[in-house]
C-alpha cells in the first residue's frame, strides 16, 4: 500500500464510516499452488468487543471459495471514489498531474459457516439493504420457502477477523488552499464519481 502519513485516515471512526459507505469489497488471496484469486462481494462489518469482523456470503464451488478454504489469509480492499486531478487546476501548474482516491485495506483470516448462522446473516443482510422494510417481498423472511431451500445450499457464509487495517485517502493534501478549492470546483464541474470525491474533499477543508 502507498505509505504516506498525510494520506492516512485520522481515526477508526473515519475508517468505519468509509467502509459503511462503500461496502462492496474485493477479497483476494492465493490458492495452494500460489495462483491469485479474487472476488467482489457486498459485506457487513461487525464489532465484537475490541475486534472487527467482515461478514458476508459467497457462492460455493468457485475458484476463490476453494482457494480461501485451503489458504485462509486474505486481503479485503474497500474502494471509494477516485478521479484524475489535473495540475492545471493548481496555482502552480508546472508539475505532474495526479489521481485522487480513497481505499481501505483489511488483512485477516477467513472462516466459513452454514446452517442457522447463515440464515441469520441473510435475514440481517436483506433487511439492511431493503432499508428495514419488513414488508419488502425480497427480504429473507418473505421469500418463498422453496426458493430459499434451493438457493441457500449454493452459498456459504464467511467471516474475516481483521488483523490489520491500513488506508490511503489521497485527497490533494499538501496543496495550498486556493489550489485545493480549485480542485474541488473542477471535480464538481465534471460530475459523476468526481462529485463524490469533491464532497469528501469538502469535508476536509478545515484540515
Amino acid at each position: 500500500m502507498y505509505n504516506v502519513p498525510n494520506y492516512k485516515a485520522k481515526n477508526e471512526q473515519e475508517i468505519l464510516g468509509f467502509i459503511s459507505a462503500y461496502p462492496f469489497v474485493q477479497i483476494t488471496g492465493v490458492n495452494e499452488v500460489g495462483k491469485p484469486v479474487a472476488t467482489q462481494i457486498p459485506v457487513l462489518v461487525e464489532r465484537r468487543e475490541d475486534d472487527l469482523y467482515i461478514i458476508g456470503h459467497m457462492m460455493k464451488n468457485t475458484d476463490h471459495c476453494k482457494a480461501f478454504q485451503k489458504n485462509s489469509n486474505v486481503l479485503s480492499v474497500f474502494t471509494g471514489p477516485n478521479a484524475y486531478v489535473s495540475a492545471s487546476w493548481c496555482v502552480n501548474s508546472n508539475k505532474g498531474s495526479t489521481w485522487n482516491y480513497m481505499s481501505v485495506h483489511a488483512e485477516g483470516k477467513i472462516s466459513f459457516f452454514e446452517g442457522e448462522k447463515l440464515v441469520s446473516l441473510m435475514k440481517s443482510f436483506t433487511l439492511l439493504h431493503e432499508n428495514g422494510n419488513e414488508n419488502s417481498p425480497t427480504i429473507y423472511d418473505n421469500l418463498p420457502e422453496n426458493y430459499t431451500n434451493k438457493w441457500m445450499s449454493y452459498i456459504t457464509g464467511f467471516e474475516i477477523k481483521i488483523e490489520h487495517l491500513d488506508t490511503v485517502f489521497k485527497l490533494s493534501q499538501g496543496l495550498d488552499q486556493e489550489s485545493y478549492l480549485n480542485v474541488i470546483a473542477e471535480l464538481e464541474k465534471k460530475g459523476g464519481m468526481n462529485s463524490f470525491l469533491a464532497s469528501e474533499m469538502r469535508k476536509r477543508i478545515a484540515q
